[in-house]
């Protein structure tokens, strides 16, 4: 087995083999190549970049010969400098780790060097190749240190400022626009602030001003607004200088400048837009690729879409020419030209618009111009006749529309209705049912051809497929839709497979997430399998638990196993414990490129086991996975690193007890200093960034590191309250009320929008309505606060035609009922509709906005009354519902009562599936869907399939527990993951418990892989069956199943069992089972929480820090110190020893 080179400093191994740097040699200046001479001052002066540069140079035209180290340590000998070898190790380990803290450093050691050094370093970022530099013994990898280097915080930005400053004056243009783009395209976008157009020159050659714009519209997305204009202004003055423009009448907007300005057309003003010659725009419109460019004007307004669409009209081009619409890009999304339209014209116009779903608002705008062409489209022709042609404006085709669709049409159709995204589900079932009505028997054939239709298909049709179009249809390109399906359909699915007899073949081919519904039972049968073969697949922790136990034992290379994707969720803490010292460490990056699959559990055994091996090249952010003491062991010295290491991982995983969180916290302030310098100390925090307390927001970070703080600040998932109250304010100050921003003010601040009251929000209602909208678009399924949701909700409504109806409903008089479109715009805002607005709305509204509706989670309960009561009202009592009637009422079905729950059809499991996607039902819903079911199918519980207890889901919690015996033990093996999702009643959990015996056997006989699959069942055991379990099974109860234990059952634990809970397991525990426990118990749990070690090793004292021991060389594999580890040293300080 190779071993991973140990990443040491050039310099200090230049003398490695020499035990004293006092070896003379005669004459050893007159012997020393000049540069040589020079690199070996500048060692002795400490400026180690500067040598390495001054060696690079040398190296580029001359042969390293084996004397050449003894002639370099002669003449430092000449110059009475002695170097040991620990002498030299200290000099170079403070430099590097001062470059490594302070990139600032960096920065002016740059500005030090000549102009030939700098010349070097350029080119070394230049250079795409993985070139290396070999002195003999020595080997420099520069491919790495660049690659290291422009993905390190601070220091990719230092290198992006003196390129700015001094590239430009030793290198050509071309060269350093490339280098600007390696840095660029390696960060955040923080970079590109404002005022950062001031340093960008403005003489540059046509060729690198051309290709320094492509870099930024390439970025143009990782941009601020504000940096978006300013980029532009940079780019329209170069472009005005340049141009033959003599005088205000000619437009300096040329078809060349249009194609160079890209995405930043946007920012042209309606009036130079207006001024473009008919010439250029035409020209500009000939080019084979403006279409690309148009395609990616994203965030367009309709005011200057429709400007450029009359200036591409009046240079001759014919607007209704098909030729023409094709090269109209986004600008088609906005086309207005519709009186005397052709029917044709509308078709080939609808067909280009499946890309308006790519812009960044006015979608109420696009559905609407869609349902105009749509209307122009089918006039004088059936619907049957044009449907293949309308592209996916059949997505607006409303339900009555759909039924009437022949069978032959549908069919006809497939190729157009396969591919439309944005189906809803209820289209897709009347859909389906069509197609396969023409198709009668369900084969490979007609199954890959539904594609986005293929969730239509009903569970009983896909049991009755044979099992090798079944196969097929798995390894097909149809396969990218299985995500799309129910549980219920993907268990009749997965049962059909496994009873093909061929059981092994038949779930080898199941890929991807789907994998994960193979049951533990099923894989527990099967041999065969192997690292390869699982490397495309997503596992459930079971699976991976029960995998990677099963391949250990027989694999030849264990490596393999850590690299095999998702098999790494199966390493257990005992795994980790028997890995010898030097496999751990040489693999310890397969566990850091998967860390997000790993558990905290997972994470806590890995910290122990690096603590113990290896604690002085310990990744820091593991700290923070170990009891909170330990971070006591970081230095000040090793702050940044620390900090470097903490932000690139995600602190809320990591860390799961909000006491413990607070320790880590108070550390990283402690290392900052309770305040932000400069914009060097946001690149070290990452992640970080979120968790800054309120205080520090507020008063902590100063005016030079605000504006790189905002930005990362706007990708944090969850403020808390005082985190955001501190940002609102920390805003106002800034850019002061509301009322005074700018639009590029508010489309940065969109993230922040809901942190501001009604009364300041209703002036950016007023001027900037659509950019609120599309705030709340991004929030869709989520519950933004109702001052927010209010404030979009009066913009809507006060932009909208508020015409009550002319044939209103009784009680309706004057009242504007709701709107397809503003329905369509509010999103989650539709919660602020009035029940009288509800209640008055038009039958076809609601036919066509339902699904949206079911989607909005704020709705109240008497919201949801009113609105199946509408139901009703459309489509009759619930006895006369179909299936896709059911299918998308989404949450307003949870206002049917008992009463109405029996009257509905469920004869199908796929009826039931979609009412229980919904988790909100009383037990006397539940308990009614579930009978429903029964009697509707003639089902006894007795018959019920495995794909029918998925589809059940919650409403199985509503069963006798005197039926639960009665479920076939074939069934319910194959489903007991799904069935162990559910938080039912304790009784009826331990008859699934019972159950579950029959299938894995006597609570003491079961392993990690069991109890995982066995989810909240694991909850239905009993004291004396809980106290028997081994301690070491603790962390692999769910923590969804911990939670369901009840309090007098929870306390029968022992202290040693609730001590190896595990971080995850422990956070589970519930305030009400904790007042149960006794103080040794506590203590205990405690100790869960903070991550105390519970397996091999003897735990450190309580004032344990690293051991600081003299240097030996560190096992093969292993970094040398955290600042080695990172990769973010000063890297072109760096060089590799290969072994």
């Amino acid at each position: 087995m190779s071993q991973e080179p140990t990443t040491y400093s050039l310099f200090l191994f230049l003398f490695l083999s020499h035990g004293v740097s006092s070896y003379t040699v005669p004459n050893s200046r007159q012997d020393l190549h000049p540069l040589l001479q020079k690199m070996a001052e500048e060692i002795i002066d400490g400026s180690y970049l500067n040598a390495l540069l001054d060696l690079i140079q040398f190296q580029s035209s001359h042969v390293w010969t084996d004397d050449l180290s003894h002639r370099v340590l002669a003449y430092l000998n000449s110059r009475n400098v002695a170097f040991t070898i620990s002498s030299l190790q200290a000099a170079v380990g403070n430099h590097l780790e001062q470059r490594l803290h302070q990139p600032q450093k960096l920065l002016e050691d740059l500005r030090k060097t000549d102009a030939q050094q700098f010349c070097t370093a350029m080119k070394c970022l230049l250079e795409d190749k993985k070139d290396r530099l070999d002195l003999k013994d020595i080997i420099i990898d520069l491919g790495e240190i660049r690659e290291r280097a422009l993905q390190s915080p601070g220091v990719n930005r230092s290198l992006f400022l003196i390129t700015l400053e001094r590239c430009f004056q030793v290198l050509n243009s071309l060269e350093c626009v490339e280098i600007l783009g390696k840095v660029l395209r390696g960060s955040s976008g923080s970079f590109l602030q404002p005022d950062i157009t001031e340093r960008l020159p403005r003489d540059l050659h046509e060729d690198a001003f051309k290709n320094l714009s492509a870099v930024f519209k390439d970025l143009y997305d990782k941009t601020s607004a504000h940096s978006q204009r300013a980029l532009y202004s940079w780019m329209s003055g170069i472009l005005q200088t340049s141009s033959n423009a003599t005088d205000d009448s000619v437009s300096w907007v040329t078809a060349e400048n249009l194609w160079i300005l890209g995405r930043y057309m946007v920012h042209l003003s309606f009036e130079e837009i207006m001024r473009i010659s008919p010439i250029e725009i035409g020209l500009f419109i000939s080019y084979d690729n403006a279409t690309k460019q148009l395609d990616t004007v994203y965030d367009i307004t309709p005011e200057l879409a429709q400007a450029f669409l009359e200036r591409i009209s009046s240079s001759n081009f014919n607007m209704r020419n098909t030729s023409t619409i094709h090269r109209l890009g986004l600008l088609v999304c906005f086309y207005d030209d519709l009186e005397l339209l052709d029917a044709t014209v509308a078709q080939v116009l609808l067909h280009q618009m499946i890309k308006c779903s790519h812009l960044s608002g006015f979608q109420a705008g696009v559905q609407k111009l869609k349902a105009e062409l749509l209307d122009i489209a089918t006039e004088n022709q059936t619907l049957n006749e044009t449907l293949g042609s309308l592209s996916d404006a059949v997505v607006g085709l409303t339900y009555s529309q759909l039924e009437s669709l022949s069978p032959e049409a549908v069919h006809g159709a497939i190729s157009t209705l396969s591919q439309v995204s944005g189906w809803a589900k209820s289209q897709v079932i009347i859909l389906s049912a069509k197609y396969l009505a023409h198709e009668k028997v369900l084969s490979f054939y007609n199954v890959s051809q539904m594609g986005a239709l293929l969730a239509g298909v009903s569970t009983q049709a896909f049991c009755s497929m044979n099992c090798k179009d079944l196969s097929q249809v798995l390894r097909s390109a149809v396969s990218q839709y299985l995500s799309d399906l129910s549980p219920a359909q993907q268990q009749g699915i997965l049962s059909k497979m496994v009873e093909a007899g061929d059981t092994a073949s038949g779930i080898v081919e199941i890929q991807g997430a789907f994998f994960k519904e193979v049951s533990l039972f099923d894989l527990r049968r099967q041999p065969g399998f192997n690292s390869t073969v699982l490397k495309d697949k997503e596992l459930g922790r079971s699976q991976a638990l029960f995998l990677y136990e099963l391949l250990l034992k027989t694999t030849r290379r264990p490596e393999e196993l850590l690299s095999a994707g998702q098999l790494v969720k199966g390493v257990t803490c005992s795994h980790i414990d028997a890995m010898s010292t030097d496999f751990f460490l040489a693999h310890f990056q397969d566990f850091q490129n998967n860390f997000a699959l790993l558990s905290p559990y997972q994470v806590n055994c890995l910290a122990w086991k690096y603590w113990e091996v290896s604690r002085l090249s310990m990744p820091p952010f593991l700290l923070a996975a170990l009891p909170a003491r330990y971070l006591a062991s970081v230095p000040a010295s090793q702050c940044v690193p620390f900090l470097i290491s903490l932000g690139k991982s995600w602190l809320d995983s990591l860390v799961l007890d909000s006491h413990k969180k607070t320790s880590v916290l108070r550390k990283v302030q402690q290392c900052l200093d309770n305040s932000i310098a400069d914009e060097y100390t946001v690149d070290i925090m990452g992640n970080l960034l979120c968790h800054l307390p309120a205080a520090i927001i507020d008063r902590g970070i100063s005016p030079r590191a605000w504006a790189t703080a905002l930005h990362g600040l706007r990708d944090c998932p969850d403020l808390n309250p005082k985190q955001k109250a501190a940002v609102r304010l920390k805003l106002l100050g800034q850019y002061g009320l509301p009322q005074h921003w700018t639009a590029e003010t508010t489309k940065d601040l969109e993230p922040f929008l809901v942190l501001f009251s009604g009364d300041e929000l209703s002036s950016i209602a007023t001027k900037f309505p659509e950019i609120l909208l599309q705030a709340a678009s991004k929030m869709a399924r989520t519950l933004p606060p109702k001052e927010f949701l209010w404030a979009v909700f009066g913009s809507v409504r006060n932009s909208s035609d508020k015409i009550p109806s002319s044939d209103p409903m009784p009680g309706c008089h004057g009242v504007a009922a709701p709107s397809s479109d503003d329905i369509f715009k509010l999103a989650e805002a539709n919660a602020c509709w009035a029940l009288k607005d509800l209640r008055c709305m038009e039958e076809d509204t609601f036919i066509r906005t339902v699904e949206l509706l079911g989607a909005v989670q704020g709705f109240s309960r008497p919201q949801l009354m009113t609105l199946k009561e509408k139901a009703i009202q459309v489509w009759d009592m619930p006895s006369y519902w179909r299936e896709h009637h059911i299918a998308s009422l989404g949450r307003i079905a949870l206002a049917l009562n008992e009463s109405e729950l029996e009257q509905l059809n469920l004869s199908s499991i796929d009826t039931v599936a979609f009412l229980t996607q919904q988790t909100e039902w009383s037990p006397r819903q539940a308990e009614s869907i579930l009978q429903g079911f029964l009697d509707d199918s003639g089902y006894n519980i007795q018959d019920l399939k495995s794909f029918h207890l998925v589809g059940l889901g919650a409403t199985l919690c509503a069963i006798n527990i005197t039926e639960i015996p009665l479920i076939k033990i074939s069934e319910f093996r194959v489903v007991v993951a799904r069935i162990g999702t559910l938080l039912c009643s304790t009784h009826v959990l331990a008859e699934f418990k019972r159950k579950a015996e029959v299938v894995f056997g006597d609570p003491t006989e079961w392993t990690s892989p069991v109890l995982q699959e066995l989810g909240t069942i694991a909850a239905g055991l009993t004291k004396a069956e809980l106290r028997m379990l081994d301690k070491d099974l603790m962390p692999y109860f769910q923590p969804s199943a911990i939670k369901c234990l009840p309090d007098e059952i929870f306390k029968e634990l022992s202290a040693e069992q609730i001590a190896s809970l595990g971080p995850e397991n422990a956070a589970a525990v519930t305030h009400a089972q904790r007042r149960r426990l006794s103080p040794l118990q506590l203590q205990s749990l405690q100790q869960a929480l903070d991550g105390a070690k519970t397996h091999s090793w003897q735990d450190a004292p309580a004032s344990a820090g690293p051991t600081r021991t003299s240097f030996s060389r560190s096992p093969a594999g292993a970094p040398l110190s955290w600042d080695l580890w990172l990769g973010c040293p000063l890297l072109v300080l760096m060089a590799k020893l290969l072994w």
